[in-house]
């Protein structure tokens, strides 16, 4: 019996092939788009464990200068050398643009040392020795890993044009990704064509034992340290980072949720006529429940299958951008290289079996326990869906109650995320609720009789377009409230470069050289004043802590981006024992104005707080001081620069060739606020990429999942359009009918979506991004940007009702009713 049964309902989907689209796209997208965030953030991981590597072999130490803007002697490593320290290469990074404006990274090193370290050990292929000597020989090759090469879609052979003209290469690409990251290798050399020097980056040193870490630390000048790279330097820093890309990928999955809970469900209402007769023939509800589990099942698989395939690539797409997000950000170099793991498998199977159950549960459970004669009956589930939108609304209040509660709890980052989930979930349930309501309202209002049965037949349509509707305004609120937030964040931080840049010139020269910089630059007359600035890195309990002195002019009190302070701060500051505290560490540490703290020697004991300032570019906490008690503190030591003001109309270019000329400093040494500006904005954009990336994929996916489930249930009504037609009604009527009814629904959806994007927008600002990088900002408002998000879904929508109309009117009337029956 139950080989009839599973055919007569299979059956249903070789009359509506559309539904097979339709069930695999909402599962498999949903998946892919979660598969994808987790392979991003395993393979991040996985390179942070990993540490520097060169060749896919690790360096887990390196010497680096305790100033990061000044390099290693190269002097140095060749002691290091004379003394035996043969684990050791030198390591020169080299940041260059493109023509096309592509930012790369180009590692140089010393294909000599890598050799004869390599040529010991046996894991070393002979291959990867005669690449390391190429480096060396002409025409001086570059070396690039086959992911990065085919993100950038770089060929074998191809030369590298730079902004400037130059061109360098040949570039060779290699087979197997013995290079992570999203870097180029070539020799020493090539870096000091392109950028005169002697310095190194650093120096990476392979595994050290006890007694060789104590005879380098030995050997080691004053300006120089050696760290090692350990997972739980990057982690703690990045956590943040992964989270949200976690809960982007949730997101995704949910909507995606939502679209193959909404296909399940109308494929379960159209074959209601069916299950009802064959329930009166007598087949048990044990075996239709049977043959139902068996397709979900089915389906489930399906959607596995193609959810990993396609999250794999998708990780593969996203994994550069991340790479050199966090490559700018904390200096982390991730493999761009991206395998399989079953880990993946096994949540994204536990994800959609119970996802899938908690979708498709109820429908399935509805269809079996209702009785047969009811089932007969084409509009019964129609009927049904009235009571389970407001059960749903129920369930709404229930949500709210729990988000309510959430928020009067201490904030963190996971609470901030329950609380967004919470609100958006009882959104979502609530708005069925709320459409039926108000087109049943507006059904009894009006007067006219078409425009009566135009919302009522509006209402009874939301039993197969309200969970595609709630599915919509969920990625919709989520697409604006990123807009908001990231669009809020960048023109907060553009505003706070132009206030902390406010200098023409910046010069990071060496403690010796500073005193003779200054007194130089004050006799020239292009040169209106100098600020000096000292720093300094203290290590605590709670992790590092910076800090950095300021002087006591006016315009470096304008250049500083206060938050909240005490009366007469800045005189507090200067002429006090006083300091002014970073937002981000204000708020780990639950600091505010007024109170007096403890810190790390050698500052000691009882500090006030004099104000909190904004500070949205350090992951570290930070503190600032008067030039005065640094000099208390650390006479004339830590890592100094000088910020230089010009007169108008003085070129900032010639003078810092002047300067340079002078001093004979390289060009990494002096920046200008132009520069330094254009690389922050970069770095920010990047880093934003892949979170604006996976929320237009969720758009994307609603808006699809939208469009074939319209295009589904107004196909399934074809019946009713063919009587109307008959009846009398043109084209153009039935048109209006379709299109009005989808743009209605569109609008109220997109009326509700917006004000809950920006109170998601809000919740982010407000919550997430406070706690999980310790800044705060005002909210800004993007109207166009909203519009362009808004219409083009609109659009979507209309052309999903078009469709079927066009195709009915394209028809006799005659033969389309009969075909509907």
């Amino acid at each position: 019996m139950l080989n009839p049964v599973a055919k007569a309902l299979w059956g249903h989907y070789k009359r509506h092939p559309l539904q097979i689209v339709l069930v695999w796209f909402g599962l498999t997208l949903g998946i892919a788009l979660l598969v994808g965030v987790l392979g991003v953030n395993q393979q991040a991981r996985e390179s942070y464990r990993d540490g520097e590597q060169l060749f896919s072999n690790p360096f887990p130490y390196r010497i680096r200068h305790v100033q990061p803007s000044l390099k290693v002697p190269q002097g140095f490593y060749i002691q290091l050398r004379r003394v035996g320290f043969d684990q050791c290469v030198p390591l020169d990074q080299l940041r260059v643009q493109t023509n096309d404006g592509r930012d790369v990274e180009i590692v140089g090193v010393d294909p000599i040392a890598l050799y004869s370290m390599f040529k010991q050990q046996p894991t070393v292929s002979g291959g990867t020795q005669a690449q390391m000597l190429s480096l060396m020989q002409p025409p001086y090759p570059l070396l690039v890993g086959e992911q990065l090469a085919n993100y950038m879609k770089l060929q074998d052979g191809q030369h590298l044009t730079l902004e400037n003209g130059k061109q360098i290469g040949p570039l060779k690409v290699v087979s197997e990704e013995r290079i992570s990251g999203p870097r180029m290798v070539a020799d020493l050399s090539l870096l000091r064509s392109l950028q005169p020097g002697s310095g190194l980056t650093a120096i990476l040193c392979s595994d050290l034992t006890a007694d060789e870490q104590r005879r380098l630390t030995a050997q080691l000048p004053m300006a120089l340290k050696l760290e090692q790279q350990e997972v739980a330097g990057l982690e703690p820093l990045t956590n943040a980072f992964h989270l949200n890309l976690f809960a982007m990928g949730m997101l995704a999955f949910v909507v995606g949720l939502f679209i193959f809970y909404q296909a399940m469900s109308l494929s379960f209402s159209q074959r209601q006529p069916l299950v009802g007769l064959m329930r009166q023939a007598g087949v048990s509800s044990f075996q239709l429940a049977g043959v139902l589990m068996m397709e979900l099942m089915g389906w489930i698989v399906l959607g596995l299958i193609g959810g990993n395939i396609l999250g794999l690539l998708l990780a593969e797409r996203l994994l550069p951008s991340v790479a050199e997000t966090l490559n700018d950000l904390y200096g982390a170099n991730i493999s761009l290289a991206v395998e399989w793991h079953w880990e993946w498998g096994v949540a994204s199977l536990l994800v959609a079996i119970i996802g899938s159950l908690l979708a498709c549960g109820w429908p399935l459970l509805r269809l079996i326990k209702t009785p047969p004669a009811r089932l007969a009956t084409h509009m019964s589930l129609v009927r049904f869906s009235g009571r389970e939108f407001a059960l749903q609304a129920l369930f709404s209040c229930i949500f709210l109650g729990v988000a309510l509660a959430v928020y009067q709890l201490p904030h963190g980052q996971e609470e901030g995320f329950v609380l967004i989930a919470c609100i958006l979930i009882a959104t979502a349930l609530v708005m069925p609720f709320v459409l039926l309501q108000f087109f049943r309202l507006l059904g009894n209002v009006v007067k006219s009789a078409r425009l009566r049965w135009f919302f009522s037949d509006a209402a009874a349509s939301l039993s197969y377009r309200g969970v595609a509707a709630m599915a919509f305004m969920l990625a919709l609120a989520s697409n604006i409230g990123m807009e908001t937030m990231v669009g809020s964040f960048r023109n907060t931080t553009e505003t706070w470069l132009d206030q902390r840049l406010a200098a023409d010139i910046y010069v990071r020269p060496s403690i010796n050289m500073a005193p003779r910089m200054s007194n130089w630059l004050e006799k020239q007359d292009e040169v209106e004043q100098v600020w000096w600035q000292w720093s300094k890195t203290l290590a605590t309990q709670v992790g590092k802590l910076q800090v950095v002195s300021v002087g006591g002019t006016g315009d470096e009190k304008q250049a500083m981006a206060i938050k909240v302070s005490v009366p007469e701060y800045w005189q507090k500051l200067h002429h006090g024992r006083s300091i002014l505290v970073s937002e981000s560490l204000a708020l780990k540490q639950g600091w505010k104005p007024g109170q007096v703290v403890d810190l790390p020697p050698p500052m000691n004991k009882k500090w006030h707080i004099a104000g909190v300032y904004y500070d949205y570019g350090n992951p570290h906490g930070q503190i600032i001081l008067s030039q005065k008690r640094w000099q208390a503190i650390w006479p004339h030591k830590g890592q100094v620069a000088l910020a230089i003001h010009l007169a108008d109309g003085v070129d900032t270019m010639s003078m810092m060739q002047k300067l340079g000329d002078a001093f004979r400093l390289p060009p990494e040494r002096v920046r200008n606020n132009t520069e330094l500006m254009q690389q922050a904005m970069k770095v920010f954009d990047r880093t934003f990429i892949v979170t604006a990336t996976l929320g237009k994929l969720t758009l994307f996916v609603a808006v699809c999942g939208l469009f074939f489930a319209t295009l589904a249930g107004e196909m399934s009504r074809q019946r009713q359009f063919a009587l109307l037609r008959c009846m009398g009604m043109t084209g153009r009527e039935l048109a209006l009918l379709g299109g009005g009814q989808l743009l209605l629904i569109g609008l109220m959806t997109a009326l509700m979506a917006l004000p809950l994007g920006l109170v998601l927008a809000q919740l982010l600002i407000d919550v997430v991004l406070k706690y999980s990088f310790g800044w705060t900002m005002p909210v800004e408002y993007f109207p166009v940007d909203y519009f362009v998000s808004l219409g083009s879904a609109l659009a979507v929508l209309l052309a999903a009702g078009a469709w079927p109309v066009w195709r009915l009117v394209k028809r006799s009337a005659i033969l389309s009713l009969r075909e509907a029956f």
